[in-house]
């Protein structure tokens, strides 16, 4: 055992306090790991002072605790303040603080831990795919405004592809559905998508693309937020109507989509106009039309009538004889160009009295068929 009252035992030139505290600040530094190195934990105190921020880190699980430091300088370029009571990950070094013999964390960066961390990156994201103008009102493309072919990528067991065809069959019986199939919830969500939409734009065939998805909890829906479904979407040779089950916010795809509707069954009606309304469209075209013949028709005869008129109150001559003559020929052939027209009218309107006729479900249903 040891004797350290022995003098021969006591070192000729002891270490100071000042060198032992630089010493063990040097074997810190040369430390790589804590160089640089990311801390998380739970800010349990916080204090502001003229030369910067000191607070402390604790463990959310043990007992550590770690004290900490943001200098002034570095304040403006933080992401978000430490402040009590919130979960932070935090950037920097391991120092020694001399005139206590203390270390801290001196610390570089701030970020929110947790959905705060997740918020951070979407926003980033956001404002990088915004400066790159796939958010622009420009770039979004016209829909087709009687679609014939529609798309539909989503999931094969979602309610939402039950809703869109329900929806699509009941606002136009005639119109093709062609489905890609789509995982819209996990980790391989965002590829699967992407494969979904991709096979649309080889086919060819589609018109218009709904990209759907019912309501669910933020974390199911994320798979909306990824740069590989908002990249998909804005390559997507045709226009993209998302129909995402959420209100809450929007997600990137709604942003990057040519148009964008609360739920799918608002994207099916959003796509396709009822045909219903097309017939009352196309009636009150018919009606315009007429009217406007019917004005036309009405001029002719008014400029006619005006120049019998002066035609009466002078000599005839042969000359007049033909402009009367050439006034009558004119207005024979606009009543056979009425006539042709009005017939042309009523063709159509025959036509597509019988589309209805045949497309009407409850004829089928008179008939005996149900489903």
């Amino acid at each position: 055992m040891l004797n350290y009252a022995s003098t021969d035992l006591y070192p000729l030139d002891p270490i100071s306090i000042d060198g032992l505290t630089r010493y063990i600040e040097q074997a810190l530094l040369s430390t790589p790991q804590l160089r640089q190195v990311w801390v998380s934990g739970e800010v349990s105190s916080a204090t502001h002072h003229p030369s910067g921020i000191y607070f402390t880190l604790k463990d959310k699980v043990g007992k550590a605790a770690l004290p900490a430091v943001v200098w002034k300088s570095q304040i403006p370029e933080l992401e978000t303040k430490p402040q009590v009571g919130t979960e932070v990950l935090v950037f920097g070094k391991i120092a020694v603080y001399a005139p206590h013999g203390k270390y801290q964390f001196q610390a570089q960066q701030v970020l929110p831990l947790g959905e705060g961390l997740q918020a951070l990156r979407l926003q980033r994201l956001k404002q990088r795919l915004a400066a790159e103008g796939l958010f622009d009102r420009e770039r979004k493309r016209a829909l087709p405004a009687y679609p014939q072919t529609i798309a539909v990528v989503t999931s094969p067991t979602a309610a939402a592809w039950g809703d869109i065809a329900r929806s699509l069959l009941a606002r136009d019986p005639g119109v093709l559905v062609l489905f890609s199939p789509a995982t819209v919830q996990g980790e391989n969500a965002p590829n699967s998508i992407e494969r979904a939409i991709s096979r649309v734009a080889i086919d060819g065939r589609a018109e218009v693309v709904i990209l759907a998805r019912g309501g669910g909890a933020s974390e199911d829906l994320s798979c909306f937020n990824s740069e590989i479904v908002v990249r998909a979407i804005a390559e997507c040779p045709v226009p993209v109507v998302t129909g995402i089950g959420h209100d809450r916010d929007e997600s990137l795809a709604d942003l990057v989509a040519d148009a964008s509707a609360t739920t799918p069954t608002a994207a099916a009606m959003l796509v396709v106009p009822a045909l219903q309304d097309r017939i009352d469209a196309h009636f009150t075209r018919i009606d315009r039309l007429q009217a406007a013949m019917q004005r036309v028709a009405i001029e002719r005869q008014s400029q006619l009538d005006r120049l019998r008129l002066r035609c009466e109150r002078i000599k005839p001559d042969r000359q007049l004889a033909l402009e009367i003559d050439r006034l009558h020929g004119l207005q024979q052939r606009l009543q056979r160009a009425i006539a042709a027209k009005l017939q042309t009218v009523s063709q159509q309107h025959s036509h597509l009295r019988e589309r209805c006729q045949t497309l009407d479900p409850r004829l089928v249903l008179q008939r005996g068929y149900a489903l």
